[in-house]
């Protein structure tokens, strides 16, 4: 069983689906990998530290493809909907696919992938259970981008995070406020704190006030009914817009009193809440800093431009877009770990195997023999 990883070419993409680290977990379970030369290079992996692991370096993107049994990437189709397109004649019926590709939203790319006859994983689908914890891209790369949203933050601030007591006086520390407390808004929380802010934190579900305070912030309080606002999984799911009204007027004071906010509210496949409005944007004081890291899903700030920065009476807001991928290195060493356990899961007796009794193959299997065979996918799809 042969595994490839081809080069990402998603445009800004840096990191890379294998480590040269899980190569040799694959090859004691008698795996070979074959890698298209470069394909680590933004990632800080160079070819020699794949092949000092025992991996392949091939000169082309064909190769790959018509060598490996499984193609494992960062962006298939859908998650790369223009440079991925040209991936589609190079893939071939019974061959496997790994890798993200917004299944729930890039249906026609979802079509275009099963026509192929390849057999096609979306790893965003990862069911939140205990057993698939090690193989939750999600949650491995939200934990970078939670991090890198603080550096943002701090870098656009003009001001310092931590409370310092000097010679020409005392400066008061930052007072951040993240909205979301999945697992970026827990990261964002604890880099925050390390640098020294004044961290207030909110999310709709009440379960999560322990987790915020054990991280040295104050969760804060909003007297809304949001008995049932866990979806399945363990992510927020999507609440009426009375209940997302209310709540915008409950944060107006919190983000006011605000020198940062950080949101990471998002709902799998749904637009975005806008949980900031230009009112609240506009009541903060001149040199405040929004980071929107729900940006690519429309955003949860209302002046929040997908990829830009917008300045708004003084405030900065930010939508980063693709925020992992700003620290490749980590980013894909936690991903190749996901990777690789989300494959070792399906070897049996020396092959790999499509077992669909399993809820770990089922959720994320989104084609096979030439259709879309996921049900979220289907329904999706109208189908």
């Amino acid at each position: 069983m042969i595994i490839g990883v081809p080069k990402e070419t998603f445009p800004g993409e840096n990191r890379a689906a294998l480590s040269p680290a899980v190569v040799p977990a694959l090859v004691k379970k008698g795996f070979e990998v074959v890698i298209e030369s470069g394909a680590g290079t933004s990632a800080a992996f160079p070819d020699s530290a794949y092949q000092e692991k025992s991996a392949k370096i091939v000169s082309s993107r064909a190769e790959v493809f018509s060598t490996a049994d499984v193609i494992a990437q960062v962006r298939t189709l859908g998650a790369n909907p223009e440079a991925g397109k040209s991936d589609l004649s190079l893939l071939r019926a019974g061959q496997i696919v790994i890798g993200m590709a917004e299944p729930l939203t890039a249906r026609e790319s979802m079509q275009a992938l099963a026509q192929t006859g390849a057999a096609v994983f979306a790893l965003e689908l990862i069911p939140r259970i205990t057993r698939a914890q090690s193989m939750d891209i999600l949650s491995s790369q939200a934990t970078i981008a939670g991090y890198k949203a603080v550096l943002i933050a701090a870098q656009e601030l003009p001001r310092m995070f931590p409370m310092l007591m000097t010679a020409a006086g005392t400066i008061t520390a930052a007072k951040v406020f993240i909205v979301g407390a999945g697992v970026a808004g827990l990261q964002a929380i604890a880099t925050a704190r390390r640098l020294g802010g004044v961290v207030q934190a909110y999310d709709v579900r009440p379960e999560v006030k322990e987790q915020i305070n054990s991280l040295g912030a104050k969760f804060v309080e909003m007297e809304l009914d949001a008995s049932s606002s866990s979806g399945s999984g363990g992510y927020a799911r999507a609440m009426d817009e009375e209940f997302y009204r209310r709540q915008r007027e409950l944060m107006t004071k919190v983000v006011a009193a605000s020198n940062v906010v950080i949101t990471t509210a998002a709902v799998p496949g749904k637009k975005a809440p806008v949980l900031i409005t230009k009112e609240m944007v506009q009541g903060m004081a001149a040199g405040s800093v929004v980071v929107d890291l729900a940006a690519e899903r429309g955003g949860n700030c209302e002046c929040t431009r997908p990829g830009e920065t917008v300045v708004e009476n003084g405030v900065r807001v930010l939508g980063p877009l693709n925020l992992a991928s700003a620290i490749p290195t980590h980013a894909s060493e936690m991903y190749a770990k996901n990777v690789v356990n989300f494959l070792l899961n399906m070897v049996k007796d020396g092959k790999l195997e499509i077992d669909e009794q399993d809820e770990i193959v089922r959720d994320t299997l989104v084609a096979r023999g030439g259709q879309v065979t996921n049900q979220r996918v289907r329904e999706a799809l109208g189908i």
